[in-house]
C-alpha cells in the first residue's frame, strides 16, 4: 500500500487552526491513509488542534493516536446531532484503531440433548453434526447457561462427565447427590424409566417456562395421590417446590422497571471490564462482559461504549442506568430514542433498588477483571469493596501505609509497609528515623516522612521501582490530623494519589477510614474492614519494631556516653563494632583499642567501667 508524506506536527496544527468553529466530524489518518480515530466536535478549530498542541494534558493513549497521525479529514454538519449520527456510521464503516470498539461474539446459543439410552442435557454454541437434539437457537447464551443449570437442578439431572449405562455402579455418588441436585444414576439410584422420564419433564419445562411446569406437575401430583402413588406423589412434589424455590431465586435479580440495561465499567492499571445487565419483564434475562484498555476519561469513555453497545444492532430498551457521569447525555438520549423509535432515557441511579443493581453490575465486573487476572478471591472481594468504599476510580492494586512509632517523643522513626494485590509484599518496606522533629510530634513527623518518600520518588520515577513505583492508595495510621497534615505536602510535591487514615478504637481495633471530610465507617464492608484491620496492625507491628530496636541502641548507647572519655560518636562506632551492649562488655582492652576512634585510655576506661573489681 502506498504511504502519503506525513504533515509535521506544525503543519499539521497549522491545519487544525485553519478549521471553522462549526459542528463536525474529523478522520485521523496513518501514512498509510488508514483511518486510526473518528470524533465529532461540537466545535471542530477547538477540538482538532488540542490534539497538535501541548501533551501535557493529554494521556498515553491520545499521545500514541498523535504520534501516528500523518493527516487527518474532516466533513461538516449542520449541528451536533448529525455529528453524533455521522460518527456511529463512520465508526461502523471504518472500525478505527483507537475508538473503543466492543467485540460482539455472542453468537447464537442451543439446548443439546444427546441421542441415547440416557440422554444427557447441557448448553452449547455450536450445533453439530453428531446425532444429538438441538433446541434453539436462542440469542442469549446467558439465559440459557442459566435455564439449562436449573432444570438439571430441579430434574436432579447429572451435570458429570459419565457416561450411562457404561459406567453405572463404578464408583460413589458424586456430592450433587447427597445435597438433593443429583439422582446419582452412576450408583444405581434411579431406573432408566425414570431417568427419561425426568429428562422429559425438564425439556417440557425449558420449552414452556414455569408457570405451564408447574401446572403440570401440580396436575400430576394431584392424580398420583388420588391412586395413591404416594412415592410418585412425593416426588412431583419435590419437583414443585424446587421450581418454586429457582422463581424465588430469580426475584433477587428482578427490577421494577420492566425492560431496562444496567452500565458499568471497573478499571485497574491497565485494564478494564464492562458489564451490561439486560431485564427483561424485570427479570435479569442477560449478562455481558467486555474486557478493554483502561479508560484515561470515564464520562466519554462511558458515551463511547453506550454507542458502541447499541451500534451492534441490540434492542434498545426504554430505560438504561449507568455508574457514573457521561458526556454527551443528551445526545446520547436523542441518538438512542431516534434508533428505538421511542423515548429512551439515560439515568444515573443514585439510592434504593436501582442503584443496587448498579452495585451488582459493578460486582459482576470486577469479579471477571480479577478473573483475567488470575487474582486470589478473598483479596479481590476486599480490594473491590474497599475501592468502591472509598470512591477509588479504580482497584489499589498497590497500598502503601504509614505509621509513626516513639517514646515520650524520643527516637522518633517511622513504619512503611507495602500491600500488593491485598497481600503484604516485605521487600518493598521501609523504614524512616525522623530527623527535623524533637518531642511528639506525630502530625509533623508523618508530613516529613511523607515529603522525603515522595522527594525519592520524583528523583527515581524513570524506574519504576522501589521509591520509584507510585502507589494506588496511602493510608496513615491516624485520624483526620494526620491526613491534613499530609495533604499540603503531596500538593506541594504535585503528588495525586488518594490518602486515607486509619482510625481505631478505645481498645486499638480498627474502627473507620478517615477521609477529608469525615469518617466512612468499615462495619458495612466486611472484606474490606478485614483488610484495613490487617494492613494498620502490620505497619504498626513493623514500626514499633523499628522503634524498639533503636531505643535499645540508644539506650546503650546512653549507658557508655556516662563513662567518661566516650562521647556520642565513640559510643555510636563501639556499638556499629560489636553490635550489642553485651559484646562492648566481654571485650579485651586491646578487642577494645581495635575500634576506630578509640585510643588506649578510652579503652581502658570502658573496660574498667564495666570490671569495677579488677582495677
Amino acid at each position: 500500500m502506498p504511504t502519503m508524506q506525513p504533515l509535521s506536527l506544525a503543519e499539521l496544527r497549522q491545519k487544525a487552526m485553519r478549521l471553522p468553529q462549526t459542528p463536525g466530524v474529523y478522520l485521523m489518518k496513518n501514512r498509510q491513509g488508514t483511518v486510526i480515530y473518528v470524533g465529532k466536535a461540537k466545535a471542530l478549530k477547538n477540538r482538532v488542534s488540542q490534539y497538535f498542541g501541548s501533551h501535557r494534558n493529554h494521556g498515553i493513549k491520545v499521545i500514541r493516536m498523535v504520534e501516528n497521525v500523518a493527516d487527518f479529514d474532516y466533513i461538516l454538519t449542520d449541528s451536533e446531532f448529525e455529528a453524533l449520527v455521522l460518527e456511529c456510521s463512520l465508526i461502523k464503516q471504518y472500525a478505527p484503531k483507537y475508538n473503543i470498539l466492543l467485540k460482539d461474539d455472542k453468537g447464537y446459543s442451543y439446548i443439546r440433548v444427546s441421542n441415547d439410552g440416557w440422554p444427557m442435557i447441557s448448553a452449547v454454541l455450536q450445533k453439530k453434526d453428531d446425532g444429538a437434539t438441538y433446541i434453539g437457537p436462542y440469542t442469549s447464551h446467558f439465559t440459557v447457561n442459566n435455564s439449562v443449570d436449573e432444570a438439571l437442578k430441579i430434574y436432579r439431572l447429572p451435570r458429570c462427565g459419565k457416561t450411562f449405562p457404561q459406567d453405572i455402579g463404578k464408583g460413589r455418588p458424586c456430592l450433587n447427590y447427597f445435597i438433593k441436585q443429583c439422582s446419582a444414576p452412576c450408583a444405581g439410584k434411579i431406573s432408566e424409566a425414570e431417568y427419561r422420564e425426568a429428562v422429559d419433564e425438564a425439556l417440557a419445562f425449558l420449552r414452556g417456562g414455569t408457570a405451564n411446569a408447574l401446572q403440570d406437575l401440580e396436575k400430576r401430583m394431584t392424580q398420583a395421590a388420588e391412586a395413591l402413588e404416594f412415592e410418585k406423589a412425593a416426588r412431583l412434589r419435590d419437583r414443585i417446590q424446587a421450581i418454586k424455590r429457582s422463581a424465588d431465586k430469580q426475584k433477587v435479580y428482578s427490577a421494577a422497571v420492566e425492560e431496562q440495561d444496567v452500565f458499568a465499567i471497573v478499571s485497574e492499571k491497565e485494564k478494564s471490564c464492562l458489564n451490561v445487565l439486560r431485564f427483561g419483564e424485570g427479570r435479569l434475562t442477560e449478562s455481558e462482559f467486555f474486557l478493554l484498555d483502561t479508560p484515561e476519561n470515564l464520562p466519554e469513555c462511558r458515551t463511547e461504549l453506550v454507542r458502541s453497545f447499541y451500534s451492534m444492532d441490540r434492542r434498545i430498551p426504554p430505560r438504561i442506568a449507568v455508574d457514573g457521569e457521561m458526556e454527551d447525555t443528551a445526545l446520547m438520549e436523542q441518538w438512542l430514542s431516534e434508533k428505538a423509535g421511542r423515548r429512551v432515557h439515560i439515568v444515573l441511579p443514585q439510592r434504593g433498588a436501582q442503584m443496587q443493581l448498579v452495585e451488582l453490575c459493578r460486582k459482576n465486573a470486577a469479579e471477571k477483571l480479577m478473573q483475567s487476572s488470575g487474582r486470589i478471591s478473598r483479596q479481590a472481594t476486599a480490594l473491590r469493596e474497599l475501592a468502591s468504599l472509598l470512591g477509588l476510580p479504580s482497584i489499589p492494586e498497590y497500598i502503601e501505609a504509614y505509621d509513626i512509632s516513639h517514646t515520650a517523643g524520643s527516637d522518633n522513626v517511622a513504619g512503611m509497609v507495602v500491600f500488593r494485590d491485598g497481600v503484604p509484599l516485605k521487600q518493598a518496606y521501609k523504614r524512616f528515623s525522623v530527623k527535623t522533629f524533637l518531642g511528639q510530634d506525630d502530625y509533623g513527623s508523618m508530613a516529613e516522612v511523607l515529603e522525603r518518600r515522595f522527594r525519592h520518588y520524583l528523583e527515581e520515577k524513570d524506574s519504576g521501582e522501589g521509591f520509584g513505583k507510585l502507589p494506588d492508595l496511602i493510608l496513615l495510621d491516624g485520624g483526620q490530623g494526620q491526613v491534613h497534615a499530609v495533604q499540603p505536602v503531596l500538593k506541594q510535591l504535585g503528588i495525586d494519589v488518594p490518602l486515607f487514615g486509619m482510625v481505631k478504637d478505645n481498645h486499638h481495633r480498627t474502627r473507620a477510614i478517615a477521609a477529608d471530610g469525615g469518617e466512612i465507617a468499615l462495619t458495612s464492608k466486611r472484606s474490606a474492614f478485614t483488610l484495613v484491620s490487617e494492613i494498620q496492625e502490620e505497619v504498626h507491628r513493623f514500626a514499633i519494631a523499628y522503634h524498639r530496636k533503636k531505643h535499645q541502641k540508644s539506650g546503650f548507647s546512653s549507658t557508655l556516653t556516662e563513662i567518661e572519655g566516650i562521647g556520642p560518636a565513640r559510643a555510636k562506632a563501639l556499638l556499629q563494632h560489636f553490635r550489642t551492649l553485651a559484646a562492648v562488655k566481654n571485650a579485651t582492652v586491646d578487642d577494645l583499642c581495635a575500634v576506630k576512634g578509640i585510643s588506649r585510655p578510652a579503652a581502658q576506661a570502658v573496660y574498667d567501667a564495666f570490671h569495677p573489681k579488677e582495677k
